[in-house]
């Protein structure tokens, strides 16, 4: 069993739908508690998978795209100075902040087997399905002489099979986070390899 389950499914007040942090509030959190440079750019990298899947598949409007953006950029949040209150002490700081629920509930469900909170909407599902596969691409992007720039599914796919390369992304996690959000792991790998090449191209 794991020692980060948070013990409830709930986050936040129903009073708060709606309220998010500024972009200004976000990033200095972001800037305050995540020190890792590796660590800071996977959670640029989500937060701009969330930001892209919620204009493009949910046509979502600006705020709430922020509110998909923000939940990528605050997921691991908490990972980096406090690895064993991961997830709950970000989740306690926004709830102090008032923050919408459901921002809070896609952070504590982005790894049902270690929080034990089930993804239930689409920004849920969504945030656990980039989580790790984002991380492996960008791997696989590191050890490519030409990082992103002809990368196809068919390589990631093999990267995926091989056990030992980038050891510490679950595979189980990532083929639970398709079923879970419907898609095929093909269809989420196409998705996001353009769209982190962008990223990687701005210098994220």
């Amino acid at each position: 069993m794991s020692d980060l389950l948070l013990g409830r499914e709930t986050f936040g007040n129903p009073n708060d739908v709606g309220n998010v942090l500024t972009r200004n509030e976000a990033e200095t959190l972001f800037n305050e508690w995540v020190l890792n440079p590796k660590l800071k750019l996977h959670m640029k990298q989500v937060a701009y998978l969330m930001k892209c899947w919620a204009a493009e598949k949910e046509n979502a409007d600006e705020d709430t795209q922020w509110q998909w953006e923000m939940s990528g950029l605050l997921h691991d949040a908490d990972w980096d100075q406090w690895p064993s209150e991961h997830c709950k002490k970000i989740i306690e700081e926004l709830e102090q902040r008032h923050v919408d629920p459901a921002i809070m509930h896609a952070i504590a469900s982005h790894g049902p087997a270690y929080f034990g909170v089930t993804p239930v909407t689409a920004m849920d599902k969504m945030l656990f399905a980039f989580d790790e596969l984002s991380g492996l691409i960008h791997a696989y992007s590191l050890m490519r002489p030409n990082g992103y720039e002809s990368m196809d599914v068919k390589g990631v796919k093999k990267r995926l099979k091989e056990k030992s390369f980038a050891a510490n992304v679950s595979r189980d996690d990532i083929q639970d986070a398709c079923n879970r959000a419907g898609i095929t792991l093909d269809d989420l790998i196409a998705f996001i390899i353009p769209r982190q090449a962008v990223l990687s191209a701005e210098g994220s």
